[in-house]
């Protein structure tokens, strides 16, 4: 029962902050699906604050705490929620496809989404601690740390512990403690449960928001290009932190688009961005790549951004300026308490704890070219294809048809495909410093960094794609 009212309340929690504000008339079933993904993942995330923030201040009824947050959201739903209602139009590729493409269409993506379902069903029985080191030995390791410990959890982060990651952040491992302290012991369905609704969440995500902006047909080629991934399963269901980051990479950019679609509808469009802040946000809480996303939507987004202005009326001006301060206010809160995780309670991390030969690493040409060579790799094989590689596909595809000129101009798309560039770039730079052994850190770690941004490239192709 306790278990229940977690949940429930979670769920409810993560479902009032997708609604804040949310004044799309959009097609029923996509948007539902829209708000009940996003709401899984950022249930997780508020309540992944709340119990950090619980162990914080010593407060021992965590009930208590998660009926304080829905309620706290319920009160902000009422007092913020828009009364006006602004009408997306749905996109109208549909119409155009003759109904053997529909038919063929749906079923494939019957087909694709059942085999998904059934590999993460057999892969989650298989391996019920997890499919690897990092799982048991750095996430779920720090969750049972958190809530076994008592008073003493900080010593989760402890030096003595350096293979365990001390700097990570705690979205995934605090929210696997949170409902552990609910049930009393550290059930291994828990960890499990979480990482299987993270998975489909992405994908339900991708779909819904390509069905929004690009029609059915769009979204289910989307939906049926992620879950035909087969790492993207087997990564998803192994206990990794990969797929949920891949999750908040998604939501940020695809919130970005969204807002950007009815920005022509009102002056004041900053609700979308908002959640799309806090999105970025809970991808630095999830893993230290998010925080290096997290500067590079930013980065991005203020360097285009200045440009868009000086191209455009200062009504569009005033606009843009909006929409980007309502992503940091949005971004704001969770980072505060990043700021705080790192500063008082995060241990040192091993990337940067040997610098006297950081400046020879990057100095040295062959460095360079092991790297982009692994990359070049590994952009055919990270998604472990059988056949043809889905980035060859994707790209032959694009090369092919051409993009749609007037959406791939837009700063949403523009932003964030150079936010993933520069995240990819940062994953370069990371590697050419590595205290590490480089070819064994690029060969254990590669294919999941190419991994958490493959929803967001997906989502991006067939939003800028042609008919």
């Amino acid at each position: 029962m306790i278990l229940a009212a977690g949940i429930l309340l979670c769920f409810a929690s993560g479902f009032l902050l997708a609604r804040l504000g949310w004044s799309l008339k959009t097609p029923l079933l996509a948007c539902l699906i829209l708000q009940c993904s996003l709401a899984t993942g950022f249930s997780l995330g508020i309540f992944s604050v709340a119990y950090f923030i619980s162990c914080v201040a010593g407060v021992q009824n965590l009930l208590l705490v998660d009926f304080g947050v829905f309620l706290a959201l319920l009160i902000l739903y009422f007092f913020l929620r828009s009364r006006s209602t602004i009408v997306l139009a749905p996109a109208s590729v549909n119409n155009d496809a003759p109904p053997w493409l529909r038919h063929t269409l749906a079923l494939s993506f019957v087909v694709a989404f059942a085999a998904a379902l059934y590999s993460a069903i057999t892969h989650v029985l298989a391996y019920p601690h997890g499919d690897g080191w990092d799982a048991f030995s750095i996430w779920n390791l720090r969750a049972r740390f958190l809530f076994r410990s008592g008073s003493h959890w900080r010593d989760a982060f402890s030096p003595l512990i350096p293979w365990s990651h001390p700097d990570y952040p705690l979205l995934i491992p605090a929210s696997i403690a949170h409902f552990w302290t609910l049930i009393g012991h550290d059930d291994p369905r828990v960890p499990a449960a979480i990482a299987f609704v993270f998975t489909f969440a992405t994908a339900g995500l991708l779909f819904s928001a390509l069905s929004i902006l690009r029609g059915r047909i769009y979204a289910m080629l989307g939906a049926i290009t992620l879950l035909a991934t087969p790492a993207f399963i087997e990564q998803g269901t192994a206990q990794y932190a990969d797929v949920p980051l891949s999750f908040f990479f998604l939501s940020t950019i695809a919130l970005l688009c969204l807002n950007e679609e009815i920005a022509s509808a009102t002056e004041k469009s900053g609700r979308l961005a908002a959640l799309a802040g806090l999105a970025a946000a809970f991808s630095a809480w999830t893993k230290n790549e998010g925080l290096l996303f997290l500067a590079a939507i930013l980065a991005s987004r203020i360097f285009l951004g200045a440009i868009h202005r000086k191209r455009n009326s200062d009504s569009r001006a005033a606009d843009q300026f909006w929409r980007s301060s309502a992503f940091f206010a949005g971004a704001l809160p969770v980072l505060f308490v990043l700021l705080y995780f790192k500063h008082s309670v995060a241990g040192p991390g091993d990337l940067f704890a040997d610098s006297s030969t950081t400046i020879d690493k990057l100095l040295t040409p062959a460095r360079y070219w092991a790297v982009l060579q692994w990359f070049v790799k590994d952009f055919f094989r990270f998604g472990r294809w059988l056949l043809i590689p889905g980035s060859l596909l994707l790209a032959g595809l694009y090369f092919a048809v051409r993009n749609d000129s007037q959406r791939a101009r837009s700063l949403a798309v523009r932003s964030s495909v150079l936010a993933l560039i520069l995240t990819l770039a940062g994953y370069a730079a990371i590697y050419l410093i590595t205290p590490r052994d480089l070819y064994w850190h690029l060969r254990f770690s590669s294919d999941r960094l190419f991994l958490q941004l493959w929803p967001s490239a997906i989502f991006l192709f067939f939003f800028v794609l042609r008919r």
